[in-house]
């Protein structure tokens, strides 16, 4: 019974979300193993009517399951719904944005590999959301390869389907409002030779909205990154749960 939870994060999305839901909730009804499966859409506090359309949506569509939180930005919401699909026994994880980003049609190829791997994480050699996003992800890829030793196509790619054991593993070592999760399960991932594979995706602009990551937060992140990396770096050295 291949459980899945499909978990997306959402903040200020009321231009997005209903074509989102639509164009992914038949994802979630043909991959519904033993009728448990759920696509689970966090608000994390948005400040229009995005969760209000969640639930207004989910009157007809069973396997809809919206939930709401404070504003913590988009890594601890990431986080947050990891935990709730580990909580809830799912066995595989898949995540995306619901910015419209990502082709639906391209879960299928990722799906059918489920049991080959333990992790089935995007690669995007071209990406259509600016210059600027490529060059902060090389950056990102070179302070990996760094600080951990890991050579990696994509770190941060929002669109992975997991096995929920191997998440729950990593999770664990990471502060609940922890803002690059994505970028560091990838990076356990490869650090400690867990089977995984990339696969090549398409990466569409944003399709309607505002993104509420700018240049100078990604700046500020980016900064306080750096400290969280070679802590986490210092936890695994020092922790013989890794050893």
């Amino acid at each position: 019974m291949d459980k899945l939870y499909i978990i997306i994060p959402a903040y200020n999305e009321s231009e997005n979300i209903r074509q989102f839901i639509d164009d992914w909730y038949p994802i979630i009804e043909s991959h519904n193993g033993g009728g448990e499966s759920r696509l689970v859409i966090i608000d994390d506090g948005s400040k229009d009517d995005t969760y209000e359309i969640l639930c207004e949506c989910s009157k007809d569509r069973p396997l809809l399951e919206p939930l709401t939180k404070t504003n913590g930005g988009h890594g601890p919401t990431v986080l947050y719904g990891y935990r709730y699909a580990v909580q809830n026994h799912a066995k595989y994880i898949f995540q995306t944005d619901s910015d419209g980003q990502t082709n639906p049609d391209e879960f299928e190829k990722f799906w059918r590999q489920r049991q080959n791997y333990d992790a089935i994480i995007g690669c995007r050699p071209e990406r259509q959301d600016g210059i600027f996003r490529k060059f902060v992800e090389k950056v990102l890829l070179l302070i990996l390869r760094i600080i951990f030793n890991v050579k990696i196509p994509d770190s941060n790619a929002p669109f992975r389907l997991m096995d929920s054991r191997l998440v729950d593993k990593y999770i664990r070592e990471m502060p609940e409002d922890f803002n690059l999760p994505n970028v560091m399960l990838t990076t356990y991932f490869a650090y400690f030779h867990e089977k995984i594979r990339f696969v090549k995706i398409s990466f569409k602009p944003r399709q309607g909205g505002v993104n509420s990551i700018n240049v100078k937060k990604i700046i500020i992140l980016g900064w306080r990154a750096l400290g969280d990396f070679y802590k986490l770096k210092r936890d695994i050295c020092a922790k013989s749960i890794f050893k």
